[in-house]
């Protein structure tokens, strides 16, 4: 039987572009279908109890990206140049992900999701980058699909032999990032300015992130494709 990946969604559009939010779950389906998950998304207007259903039918859960993680969450102020939010959202997966935690359910969690796994775990994040870290570097592109930095990888973790290498180029959509890692998040992997670019959680059977798209790159490039494959693996048994 191949396994359940459940894919988190958003329920707007961002309403000063017109960027349609659910462009990056057709690349979280297709990623999960090509590494041989079956992809269901999951809606966010529903009670605690349907959704608790629903999650434990799943193998595996994919947080993926989208609007800013409201402060609230992790006890700080909003900052002027906080992005649109959405608390249903952030409360809906925060509880998605210590159901995971809990159950050590595999997870993946992808740019937002990347930030609101540290924030699950008890850490902070910098509400804009542009705004609050000295940097010449532009993490929030315009192109999914254009590789914009490089990433380095801790060589002893997780993230390392998936990707098979320590170096990697990615993309790069955000303007927010993890501040203070959560004290059980273990860092993997850092761009060239220090933004915290992964995580994951030792001892568990796949909790992993990252804060590129992946799903934008895995057809062109074949290291993108081994996270998938890594993750439904995981949610497979293996």
């Amino acid at each position: 039987m191949r396994p359940l990946i459940g894919i988190t969604t958003s329920s707007f559009s961002a309403p000063h572009t017109g960027w349609q939010y659910n462009r990056g779950y057709v690349g979280c389906i297709e990623a999960v279908a090509d590494a041989g998950g079956l992809p269901v998304l999951l809606p966010l207007a529903l009670d605690t109890d349907t959704r608790h259903q629903i999650y434990k039918r799943l193998d595996g859960v994919l947080f993926s990206g989208g609007e800013d993680v409201d402060p609230v969450f992790y006890g700080a102020e909003r900052h002027p140049a906080l992005g649109k939010t959405d608390a249903s959202r952030d409360r809906a997966e925060l509880e998605l992900t210590r159901w995971a935690l809990d159950d050590d359910r595999p997870l993946f969690a992808i740019c937002r999701g990347h930030q609101l796994l540290n924030v699950a775990l008890g850490g902070t994040l910098v509400q804009d980058i542009p705004a609050q870290r000295d940097t010449t570097i532009n993490h929030d592109g315009e192109q999914r699909d254009g590789l914009v930095h490089e990433v380095t990888v801790d060589p002893a973790s997780r993230l390392a032999a998936v990707l098979g290498t320590t170096r990697v180029m990615v993309n790069s959509l955000h303007h927010q990032a993890i501040e203070v890692p959560a004290p059980a998040a273990c860092v993997t992997a850092y761009a060239p300015d220090g933004i915290i670019e992964g995580v994951e959680l030792p001892n568990r059977k796949f909790a992993l992130s990252v804060q590129w798209h992946p799903e934008d790159l895995f057809r062109q490039h074949e290291v993108m494709r081994r996270l998938f494959r890594a993750f439904v693996a995981a949610a497979n048994g293996g």
